[in-house]
């Protein structure tokens, strides 16, 4: 019965993913498609042109890694053909072609192809070869041996620029970052889409992007073509514990049992590479020390934690392996083979490693893989082929059609463009300074411009030269709050400490974590967003003030979802115990939550910031919903905390769905829309459903800032002492909603 439920599941999830995949198209509407020759033009939108030359005229009209969806509405467009040029006119654009010239960006000119738009009112010409030097970048693979910004030049192009235009290069011949190169999709295996070489490996492959400074809908407009971000789990958002050590069984209970006991919320646990047996690369479980490894992972479950275990799968499966003769055989090797090499763009090595092996410790309760390929950037077998790339595209399909009642994960390295459909994202081995905190802050927002929106850094750095110290481990976890996702962790050597209860200052450590759960509704509101418009919660200053210089200069700075810049301090403490840094307000009015007053922007302030104090700002009027304490994700609270930001009216909501699962793609998903004017909170009922929604919940409602009311009324009817409470000090009122039935709005007003 139970294999019948597994097929009947595995059918469902087979026929939505065909249903999802119907709704990417790369085959653009004819009528966008303006063939001149050996140049062919695509109209997606009035801003984005693709532009194709192939001098055999083989065009290529399959997905490929970084575009999967040419299927959009065709925007309005006029063609023309007059004095020997080709002329396309858009709502945004005017491309101009001279008809049967070469498209080559060797030789920068205009005189074959050229773009013209608008910018801030003056015209602004793009051709072939152009240098995008005020390009605003994108992410790089990895931040290995990180120390200060010395990555800063290893930063990829991205899609936004200051120039106003950027250029997406799917030429088969260009290589990217790591030196791997784009190909296309074509086929299946066991229902993933598989790699196939181009229709003309010397052929043009652009999509320019013209839109100019609206950073936000080039992003979108992107994902329309590129995919969207998928969301993760919930409890990917909460505390990761990881540390590359060779623990034993005993001793990871012991830290599962000391999170407990010291009540720190944690929601993962990462086993690292000494799971396995002697070796970078391993399947096997080194029974020396985790004798009973489905009693381990059951003990991590029954605590409340998710388990991953880390691979570095390079150098394939060796024959003292578990299923090494299985794999042998299905490979077609002979009994005198010592190891089947790891070639996963071979179909048969996938089918036989994921059928036979990794399922195998998914059976026994393994939750999601940490993906650490770093050993060869490309394949061996498919020259070009990226195997970060890879392996992400292989092993996150697979989760989908193979576990169709999780949303798929794993745990990688970027791979170029087109990896943001393959969530999330690690950083690598950073080391830990000062300097090298100062830099993370740009580099997770700025992976945004790519929809890269989920790096996760080694909080605390990776590597250090020098003993444990406790205050840059604080900073660094204060600005980890406000990162996707929250993991602290580093390398084996030895005296280096990450178990936060073990520091002197764990009070203000475990504040942190605290911190991050509480801002969990706010948190996963932002992840549905970037799945919705492809703006990822972290993201740089110049999204929302393009035209503001000092957006690009405070780089250290970034949006935090839609209310909240965070303004880290990434410099140590003085003689006087205090840290000072300068931080850019844009305009508007904010709340300055560690002074606990409203301030102007539209100035650059300096202040000084205790150990105790994480400088972050909310923007005025906005409501901020927050959980109330809690251990662990997998419990939904029944009682929700609203923070009112003073300073204008402003709103704010509440998203909610399964956690787990996929329904959110098929509408299963919640939304309350919040409405705050003057000194009234107005709670909206519930729109939407999902399965296992709430009925009803409370709610304590916080106005910030606020002077003492002389009452407080919930629809009219005043509250007696004990429902309301008033904080002199901290000048905040703090209103109690008993549980109400979630379709009933109530509004709240404070009387002066």
């Amino acid at each position: 019965m139970k294999r019948l439920f597994t097929l009947i599941a595995l059918a469902a999830a087979f026929i939505a993913t065909k249903a999802q995949q119907e709704q990417l198209n790369p085959m653009a509407d004819a009528k966008a498609v303006v063939s001149c020759g050996q140049a062919r033009f695509t109209v997606l939108t009035p801003e984005m042109i693709r532009i194709q030359w192939s001098e055999s005229q083989k065009f290529e009209d399959r997905a490929t890694f970084a575009i999967v969806n040419r299927r959009l509405p065709v925007p309005h467009f006029t063609q023309e053909q007059h004095d020997g040029y080709l002329t396309i006119t858009t709502d945004a654009l005017r491309l101009r072609y001279k008809i049967g010239g070469r498209i080559d960006d060797r030789r920068p000119s205009d005189e074959v192809l050229s773009i013209t738009f608008t910018l801030n009112g003056r015209p602004v010409v793009w051709y072939p070869g152009k240098d995008d030097l005020l390009n605003l970048k994108g992410t790089t693979r990895t931040l290995d041996g990180q120390i200060g910004d010395n990555k800063r030049r290893e930063m990829e192009n991205g899609l936004l620029s200051r120039a106003g235009w950027a250029v997406i290069d799917e030429s088969p011949a260009t290589r990217r970052g790591d030196g791997s190169r784009t190909f296309a999709f074509e086929g299946e295996q066991d229902g993933i889409e598989w790699v196939a070489e181009p229709v003309d490996k010397a052929a043009k492959d652009w999509y320019f992007l013209g839109y100019g400074h609206d950073y936000k809908k080039c992003l979108k407009d992107f994902t329309r073509v590129a995919g969207r971000q998928p969301m993760p789990p919930l409890y990917v958002l909460g505390y990761w514990y990881s540390k590359y050590q060779r623990y034993t069984a005993e001793e990871f209970m012991q830290i599962a049992d000391d999170v407990k006991r010291n009540q720190i919320p944690m929601d993962v646990m990462i086993f690292d590479m000494d799971w396995h047996t002697e070796g970078w690369t391993g399947w096997t479980w080194d029974k020396s020390i985790i004798p009973d490894p489905e009693g381990l992972i059951d003990y991590m479950h029954r605590q409340g934690l998710k388990v991953a275990l880390n691979l570095h799968p390079a150098d394939g499966v060796d024959a003292d392996e578990d299923y090494f003769q299985e794999v042998r055989r299905d490979m077609g090797l002979g009994e005198d083979a010592k190891v089947v090499p790891w070639n996963l763009s071979d179909k048969r090595f996938y089918h036989s490693m994921f059928n036979r092996i990794l399922r195998a410790r998914e059976k026994q309760g393994v939750d999601f893989w940490w993906l650490d390929w770093q050993q060869n950037l490309t394949s061996k077998y498919v020259d070009g082929l990226g195997e970060t790339f890879w392996c992400n595209h292989v092993f996150y399909n697979d989760m989908r059609l193979h576990r169709p009642d999780h949303r798929p994960l794993i745990f990688h390295r970027w791979g170029g463009l087109g990896s943001h459909r393959y969530p999330i994202g690690f950083s690598g081995d950073s080391f830990t300074t000062y300097g090298t905190l100062a830099w993370q802050p740009y580099f997770t927002a700025t992976a945004s411009n790519v929809c890269f929106g989920y790096w996760g850094h080694d909080l605390g750095g990776h590597q250090q030269t020098g003993p444990n110290d406790p205050e840059i481990y604080l900073r660094w976890m204060q600005y980890g709050v406000f990162t996707p996702i929250f993991r602290t962790h580093a390398t084996n050597w030895p005296g280096i400490e990450r178990r936060i209860w073990k520091y002197e200052n764990f009070p203000l450590l475990l504040e942190t974590v605290r911190l991050r759960y509480r801002l969990m509704p706010y948190i996963y509101n932002a992840c549905r967003q970037a799945y919705d418009t492809g703006v990822s919660i972290c993201r740089p200053l110049y999204y929302e003030w393009p035209e503001e210089n000092n957006a690009y200069l405070f780089e250290d700075e970034y949006m935090f979802g839609d209310d909240i810049l965070v303004a880290p301090v990434v410099t140590p403490t003085g003689a006087d115990g205090r840290a000072s840094r300068r931080t850019w307000l844009p305009e508007g009015r904010w709340y300055d939550v560690c002074r606990a007053k409203v301030v102007d922007g539209g100035q650059t302030l300096t202040d000084s910031y205790s150990l105790q104090e994480t400088p972050y700002f909310l923007r005025a009027g906005a409501v901020i919903v927050n959980n109330p304490p809690m251990l662990n994700l997998n419990e939904r609270p029944d009682r929700l905390i609203l923070q009112v930001v003073p300073g204008a009216d402003g709103r704010g909501s509440l998203y909610e769905d399964e956690n787990d699962t996929e329904g959110y793609k098929r509408g299963l998903f919640t939304t309350t829309a919040f409405t705050h004017q003057g000194s009234s909170l107005t709670i909206e009922p519930r729109q939407g459903s999902f399965p296992g929604m709430p009925a009803e919940r409370a709610w304590t409602v916080e106005f910030l800032g606020t002077d003492r009311p002389q009452a407080v009324s919930i629809d009219g009817r005043r509250l007696q002492n004990g429902q309301w409470t008033y904080d002199a000090e901290r000048r905040l009122t703090t209103v109690y909603v008993g549980t109400t039935p979630c379709s009933q709005r109530i509004n709240i007003t404070l009387e002066p």
